[in-house]
C-alpha cells in the first residue's frame, strides 16, 4: 500500500508539478478530517508520515483516567497498562487509530479533502506558470469562436482573445497556430483566466526580440513603437554597437527577418527607422518613406513644423493621415506638415530661411558669395541646395 501511494505521489509531482510535501500535507489533513467525522472531534489527533516511504500512522492522544467519560479523549488505567505498564493516572497515551476502521462517509470526506487540495495546487501552479509569462508572447492553438471572442489553447490552459484585441479582418480556423501577447493573468476559482491580444504594439516588439538576435541580446534597442494593427507599424531602433546597423539587423538578409514577422502578422507593413536623440532628425526619419525639406521642432511644446516637397505631401501624410499619425505617436510630437508651396505662402518656410541665413551670415562671412540664397544646411550638417532638390 505504501509503495503504491509513493508511486502515485511521484506521478502527480511529475505530471502536475505539485510538490510531494504539499500532497503529504493534504493526506495528513484528510486523515484528521476522517477522524473528526468518525470520532466527532480531532483536536487530539496526531498524524506521522514518513516522506521517504509514505508510511503513515494516526494517533489519538488520550488521558489516563479511573473512569472513562469520553472515549475519544480518555482511556482507562487498565487499558493504558495493557499498552505499557509504566502509564499512570494523568499520563497521555498515544493510541493508534486504524484508518481501515473509518466509515464510508469519513473515507469519502477524506478523499474529497485530498482531491480539493490537488485541484487548488494545480490551479496555483498553472497561475504561477502563466503569470510569469505575462507581457510576453506565446503560441496558441485556435479552438473555437465563443460569440465574438476566440478560445485559444495555450497547452495546459485556455486563453480568451476578445473582440477588442482581435485585428480587424483576421479570421482563424480551428487548430491554427498563432502568436499572442499575454495582457493579463487573473486567478479565479476555476483556474487562471488569461487575456491575450493580437493588436498590442508590444506583440511586434516581442516578435522582433524572438526573431532578431541583436535585439534579444540588447545590442539593438527598440526605442519606440507605434502601431495600427493589421495595417502598418513603425519602430525606431538604435544600436549600442557602432559596428552594427540597427535597421539592417532588423531587416535581415534579403528581408528574411522582417518578412517572417510580417508573415506572422498577416501582411501588416512594418517601417523600421533609425532612432535619433535629435528631435528634428527623428521626425524626419519617422515620416519615411517621404522626403523632408526642413523640420523645426520645439522640444518643450512637443510640436514640430515640417516642410516637404509638393509632390511628397500626400506620401508624408499617408492614406487617411496614417503615416503622419504613426510618426506623431512614434516621436511623441504633434507634427504639422505642409508642402513647400503652402509653407512659402503662409510664410513659415521663409521665416525658417531668414532665421537660418542670419545665423549663416554671422558665422560664415567668408563664404557669403559662394552659396545662393536658396541654400541651407540640414539638421545633420549636410549642405543641401534647395533649387536642386526642387528640380
Amino acid at each position: 500500500m505504501n509503495n503504491e501511494l509513493l508511486e502515485a505521489l511521484n506521478i502527480l509531482e511529475k505530471e502536475k508539478d505539485i510538490s510531494k510535501e504539499t500532497l503529504l500535507e493534504a493526506i495528513e489533513n484528510s486523515l484528521i478530517t476522517a477522524c473528526k467525522n468518525h470520532f466527532g472531534k480531532s483536536d487530539n489527533i496526531k498524524v506521522n508520515i514518513n516522506p521517504e516511504t509514505c508510511e503513515f500512522h494516526v494517533y489519538a492522544e488520550k488521558t489516563v483516567v479511573e473512569e472513562v467519560q469520553d472515549e475519544a479523549l480518555e482511556i482507562s488505567l487498565g487499558n493504558a497498562k495493557m499498552i505499557d505498564s509504566k502509564y499512570d493516572l494523568g499520563d497521555i497515551v498515544n493510541v493508534e487509530v486504524k484508518s481501515k476502521e473509518f466509515g464510508r462517509i469519513a473515507t469519502q470526506n477524506a478523499k474529497n479533502v485530498i482531491l480539493q487540495k490537488i485541484r487548488e495546487e494545480e490551479r496555483k501552479v498553472l497561475f504561477n506558470q502563466y503569470y510569469g509569462k505575462e507581457k510576453d508572447v506565446v503560441t496558441g492553438i485556435v479552438q473555437r469562436y465563443v460569440g465574438k471572442n476566440i478560445s485559444i489553447n495555450l497547452g495546459k490552459v485556455d486563453a480568451i482573445l476578445s473582440e477588442n484585441e482581435q485585428v480587424k479582418g483576421e479570421v482563424f480556423q480551428p487548430t491554427e497556430r498563432i502568436k499572442l501577447y499575454i495582457l493579463e493573468v487573473k486567478s479565479t476559482s476555476k483556474g487562471p483566466k488569461i487575456l491575450v491580444s493580437r493588436t498590442h504594439p508590444e506583440l511586434v516588439k516581442r516578435l522582433f526580440e524572438s526573431e532578431v538576435t541583436e535585439v534579444k541580446d540588447g545590442i539593438v534597442e527598440i526605442k519606440s513603437i507605434a502601431r495600427e494593427a493589421g495595417s502598418r507599424t513603425k519602430i525606431a531602433v538604435w544600436s549600442n554597437d557602432p559596428d552594427v546597423d540597427p535597421v539592417g539587423a532588423c531587416v535581415g538578409l534579403n528581408g528574411a527577418r522582417v518578412n517572417a514577422i510580417v508573415s506572422e502578422l498577416r501582411g501588416e507593413k512594418i517601417d523600421i527607422i533609425n532612432w535619433s536623440d535629435n528631435a528634428a532628425m527623428l521626425i524626419e526619419n519617422a515620416l519615411s518613406p517621404a522626403k523632408v525639406i526642413s523640420v523645426i521642432a520645439d522640444a518643450e511644446e512637443k510640436t514640430a513644423k515640417v516642410v516637404v516637397p509638393d509632390y511628397q505631401l500626400s506620401l508624408a501624410i499617408g492614406k487617411e493621415g496614417q503615416n503622419a499619425r504613426l510618426a506623431a505617436r512614434l516621436t511623441g510630437f504633434k507634427i504639422d506638415i505642409k508642402s513647400e508651396t503652402q509653407a512659402r505662402e503662409s510664410g513659415d518656410f521663409m521665416d525658417y530661411e531668414n532665421d537660418y541665413e542670419d545665423d549663416y551670415e554671422d558665422n560664415y562671412d567668408d563664404y557669403e558669395e559662394e552659396y545662393s540664397e536658396n541654400s541651407e544646411y540640414s539638421e545633420d550638417g549636410e549642405y543641401v541646395d534647395e533649387e536642386q532638390e526642387n528640380e
